[in-house]
C-alpha cells in the first residue's frame, strides 16, 4: 500500500482541536495537560466553580435585603418545616410543608387571589439574590390585570412548598421562583413553576417549569418574565398546568412576527 501524502505533515502544537468547542459550550472539554496532571489554570478554574456551588447551596438567603427591593408590594416572610439548613439538606420532606405558624399568618392575609408568587432560597440562595426581586418586578407588571398576591419569601423551601402557600392565599394558580441546583458552569440560575389550583399533594407533572434563568448565557429576566406571564395567563384561561398545557409562546409570536434578520455567518 502506498501512503498519503499527508501521513508525514507535522501537526503544529499550537493548533488546538477543541477550541471550537469550547466556543460553542461551557462543558470542560479539551483542558489539555501539563505532565501527568491538568494545567494549573484549569485546576483552579475547576476549585473556583465548585467553591461558588458549594456557596451557593449553603449561604443563606438575603431576606432583608430582598424584602427591602420588594417592599412597594408588602412581601411576607413564611419557613418550612425545616429549621436548619442541614435539616434542609438531609430532610426534603419537611422543605415541601409550610410551618404551622407561617400557614396561620398567610390565611390571615386574604384569599381570591389569581396569582401567588412564592420566592424561595431552593438550593442556590445566590441565585433568588442576583434574580429573585427583579423577576418578580418583571412578572408583576405583565400580570396586571390579575389579582396578584403580596409576594411570599421562603426559607428552607422546595417547588411543593408553593401548594402549601397558594392553598393558604386561596390563589388560583401559584408561581414558584427557586434557586436551582447549582452545577459547575453556573451557581446562580433561578427556576420558576407553576401549578394551577394549588393544594397540598400536587404532582410534579401538574406544573410547568421555567429554568435557567440567569446572566451567563441562559434566560435573561426580561425573556423569563415573558414567558413565565405567558404561561400564567394561559393557565388561569385553561383552568390547567402541567403537561397539558404547552409552552407555545414562540409559536405565538412567530405569527405575528417577521423573523429577525440574522447577520452573515463569519
Amino acid at each position: 500500500m502506498t501512503g498519503s501524502p499527508d501521513d508525514d505533515k507535522v501537526v503544529p502544537l499550537d493548533r488546538d482541536p477543541f477550541a471550537a468547542l469550547r466556543r460553542a459550550t461551557s462543558a470542560r472539554i479539551g483542558l489539555g495537560r501539563a505532565g501527568e496532571a491538568m494545567p494549573l489554570a484549569s485546576v483552579l478554574a475547576f476549585q473556583h466553580a465548585h467553591a461558588k456551588a458549594r456557596d451557593a447551596v449553603h449561604l443563606p438567603l438575603d431576606v432583608e435585603g430582598l424584602e427591602a427591593r420588594l417592599a412597594p408590594f408588602r412581601p411576607i416572610r413564611v419557613k418550612s418545616e425545616a429549621e436548619t439548613r442541614a435539616t434542609y439538606l438531609k430532610r426534603p420532606d419537611l422543605g415541601r410543608r409550610l410551618a404551622e405558624a407561617s400557614r396561620a399568618a398567610l390565611a390571615q392575609v386574604g384569599s381570591g387571589f389569581d396569582v401567588a408568587v412564592l420566592i424561595a432560597d431552593g438550593l442556590s440562595a445566590t441565585a433568588v439574590d442576583a434574580h429573585g426581586a427583579a423577576v418578580f418586578e418583571a412578572l408583576a407588571r405583565r400580570l396586571g390585570a390579575f389579582r396578584l398576591a403580596p409576594p411570599v419569601i421562603a426559607t428552607q423551601g422546595r417547588v411543593a412548598l408553593g401548594d402549601d402557600v397558594g392553598e393558604a392565599l386561596g390563589a388560583r394558580l401559584v408561581v414558584v421562583l427557586i434557586g436551582e441546583r447549582p452545577g459547575l458552569s453556573v451557581a446562580e440560575s433561578l427556576g420558576a413553576y407553576l401549578t394551577f389550583a394549588p393544594q397540598r399533594g400536587r404532582r410534579d407533572n401538574e406544573r410547568n417549569c421555567v429554568s435557567n434563568i440567569h446572566g451567563q448565557g441562559g434566560l435573561s429576566v426580561e425573556a423569563a418574565a415573558d414567558k413565565i406571564a405567558w404561561l400564567a395567563r394561559e393557565a388561569l384561561a385553561r383552568g390547567l398546568t402541567g403537561v397539558g398545557l404547552k409552552d407555545e409562546e414562540p409559536a405565538a409570536l412567530g405569527a405575528a412576527q417577521a423573523p429577525p434578520t440574522l447577520p452573515p455567518a463569519m
